[in-house]
């Protein structure tokens, strides 16, 4: 959140101290949650489930304000809360309230008053006014969408997919440490820090080769009986910090932190990397990528996982953007699944899969790396790379350091032997090679935590800024039903030449994942939009950024920090793609068509107009919506897709690892992740991840007498 400058000054307890509010700012705070989500009138007589989700106020609900509360005090970083905190401070006292509000006690208004005041900041000409209007609506939404009881039922929303078999999952013995003072030593011969889509692969290999290998992850394993998670719990236990903000407030950056790393949450596609792409990565001094030997691990990971095709049956959203692009004559192809040549009619794969079907790290690659002989600690956070130096001064890992904790019964299973209570014991793990596949976010920080001073570090970030679009039927879509991407137009990828463009899909459609997205200009109206989800079809236009940002630790707690913010040239590429959306929907018939660009009006079908003039209407709206696009600083994006902190380089001047994924300036470190990627990538990551996992973890084996003798 943005440090909102304000204009008067109000008494705050030392940050530090912040560990809650009063009973007067949750007062305040709780009086806006019901302005942003209010109780509506008139709403009665159309049935239970209708009359129970317009009359529902949020701040009634415990589970609700419980949800609040571990927002604010666990999931923001201690900059963001403060701001918030500091707001909300200020809207507590008289004068402070009267100067942002134009009255003196916010909770004591009427709920039509509530209401204008965020509608008159969403419209304010004061940037931080507008953008603080969209956090605190953000919030509640979130918030809201996750703990309701009267969405799935109005929805006819089911909580577990329809028809789904529990999956037995996988007994993965991970390895637990008795209470102790001093550290627990293990020795192996290669240790890889996360076990996402590199580090997954990775071990598979290395093991298959029969090295030592252990897996740690700071996430812990969730068996299938425990998924698709509910929503409540969902994004803070998969998600890391439950989703995190950009600094300026312009991304909302979703990644995820729990056993299987990111391919535990993510939507199945299977996108081979584009060969303009790998040119590209090849120009700047990596053969690899227009090698053939990469492309036979691409052919390795898509025929391990059985990506295929040939057994989807699409949503009605992915039919609709089939034939839309169709229809306009657009390139467009379906999207290959990564389960293993069988149907997955699973639209809650983002909250983890119930049936095991997708053949991600925790289902597929991990257990074969176990039947290789690899070994498995979760709930391990890794604090830094340990090194001795070398006989020139090099750096040469030896392991790593870090913490371990038990899981307790809120994690799904007491620690082995009974005993209830978390045990937390300090473990070093001595190694010949070390394999960092944190991710994007984290990779770098804990090189960074480890003494790494190259200035690449953190830099090159990628993020595939995404924009939304909706599109309301006369028909029940029901889109939380099937597959969620299997579907692509791939018409506006490649706008300027070089590669850089949208891509157009669609999202995961649960109401956690879409409802937090949708425009919100005023209460009422939010909810009767709300109320039409089963009516709707999801798109995203999937930028490929050609600028970039940076990650690196927050001063205070040391979790991850993004400084990015979507390029004017990256904003128009978007754009075109949400233009694009809208002819797909609007030619598939739509009723209506919204976006999320704030203050921008809804374009609807009036039966009234014949076909001239109804797509006159929507010439004009579409003209509308470009000449809106996106201002600062209330507009919103979202990535799922982070790449290049650790940038793969010919030269250490402008990258982090080289060519065979070895960090520059060390011996025996290596880098294998998203982080490695000297650009964007264009399409979803996974496929290209395990790519590059595979052929680097081959290097490394083959290496390795080599290696071994350093």
């Amino acid at each position: 959140m943005e440090n909102t400058q304000l204009p008067i000054s109000v008494p705050l307890r030392p940050l530090a101290a912040v560990d809650d509010l009063t009973a007067d700012q949750w007062a305040v705070l709780f009086s806006i949650c019901d302005a942003v989500i209010p109780r509506v009138d008139g709403k009665r007589g159309h049935g239970e489930a209708v009359d129970n989700f317009f009359a529902e106020a949020p701040s009634e609900n415990p589970a609700f304000r419980s949800l609040m509360r571990r927002i604010l005090f666990e999931a923001l970083s201690l900059p963001d809360r403060t701001a918030l905190i500091r707001v909300i401070t200020v809207l507590t006292y008289s004068a402070g309230s009267y100067v942002l509000t134009g009255t003196a006690s916010v909770p004591a208004q009427p709920p039509d008053v509530r209401v204008r005041i965020l509608q008159n900041w969403s419209r304010s000409s004061i940037g931080s006014l507008r953008l603080l209007q969209r956090q605190l609506a953000f919030l509640t939404k979130q918030a809201w969408t996750r703990t309701s009881p009267t969405i799935a039922p109005l929805l006819g929303y089911p909580p577990v997919p329809v028809g789904c078999k529990v999956s037995p999952g996988h007994d993965f013995d991970f390895i637990q440490f008795p209470p102790a003072d001093k550290p627990e030593v293990i020795d192996t011969d290669v240790v890889i820090v996360g076990s996402g889509c590199g580090g997954g692969v990775a071990a598979r290999t290395i093991a298959a080769a029969g090295l030592r290998v252990i897996v740690v992850d700071k996430g812990h394993y969730w068996a299938p009986e425990y998924l698709p998670m509910a929503e409540e719990q969902g994004p803070s236990r998969l998600f890391m910090d439950g989703g995190i903000m950009s600094d300026d407030g312009s991304v909302c950056i979703i990644a995820g932190q729990t056993w299987g790393g990111g391919g535990s949450i993510n939507w199945s596609a299977s996108l081979q990397p584009q060969g303009i792409v790998r040119r590209q990565w090849a120009d700047t001094g990596l053969p690899l990528f227009t090698s053939t030997s990469f492309q036979e691990s691409v052919d390795r990971v898509m025929s391990a996982v059985g990506a295929s095709t040939a057994h989807i049956t699409h949503t009605p959203g992915n039919q609709k953007l089939l034939e839309g692009s169709r229809k306009l004559g657009w390139a467009h192809a379906e999207v290959a699944q990564n389960t293993g040549g069988s149907a997955h009619s699973c639209g809650h794969c983002c909250l983890g899969c119930r049936s095991g079907e997708k053949q991600g790290p925790a289902a597929f690659w991990l257990p074969e790396a176990h039947a290789n002989g690899a070994r498995f600690i979760e709930g391990f956070d890794v604090h830094r790379v340990l090194f001795r130096e070398g006989k020139g001064g090099e750096k040469i890992a030896t392991g790593v350091a870090g913490t371990w904790q038990s899981r307790d019964e809120y994690l799904g299973a007491p620690p082995r032997g009974g005993a209830a209570a978390r045990v937390k014991r300090k473990v070093v793990i001595n190694a010949t090679k070390v394999i960092i596949s944190a991710g994007t976010l984290q990779s770098p920080l804990l090189l960074l935590r480890s003494g790494l001073r190259n200035p690449q570090i953190g830099r090159n970030l990628y993020v595939h800024p995404v924009q939304m679009l909706g599109a309301v039927y006369d028909e029940r879509m029901d889109s939380w039903n099937g597959p969620i991407l299997t579907s692509v137009c791939s018409e506006f990828d490649n706008v300027d030449g070089a590669g850089h463009g949208a891509k157009l899909e669609t999202p995961s459609m649960i109401p956690y994942t879409w409802l937090v997205w949708l425009p919100w200009k005023g209460g009422r109206e939010y909810k009767e939009l709300v109320a039409r989800m089963n009516h709707m079809a999801g798109y995203i236009s999937v930028g490929r950024d050609r600028d970039t940002g940076r990650v690196y630790p927050d001063a205070a707690d040391g979790r991850c920090r993004v400084a990015y913010s979507p390029s004017a040239f990256d904003r128009a590429n978007v754009l075109e793609g949400l233009v694009a959306l809208a002819r797909i929907s609007y030619v598939g018939g739509a009723r209506e068509i919204f976006c999320m660009a704030p203050t921008m009006e809804s374009f609807t079908r009036s039966d009234a107009d014949d076909q001239k003039e109804s797509d006159a209407r929507f010439e004009q709206w579409i003209g509308r919506l470009r000449a809106h696009g996106f201002p600062a600083p209330e507009s919103l994006f979202v990535s799922a897709h982070q790449m290049g902190t650790c940038r793969m380089s010919a030269s250490p001047r402008t990258g982090v690892v080289d060519g065979s994924g070895e960090v520059w300036g060390t011996k025996g470190l290596h880098v294998m992740d998203a982080s490695v990627f000297p650009t964007a990538s264009g399409v979803n990551p996974m496929v290209t991840v395990m790519a590059i996992a595979d052929s680097l973890s081959r290097t490394l084996v083959d290496q390795w007498t080599t290696t071994v003798k350093l």
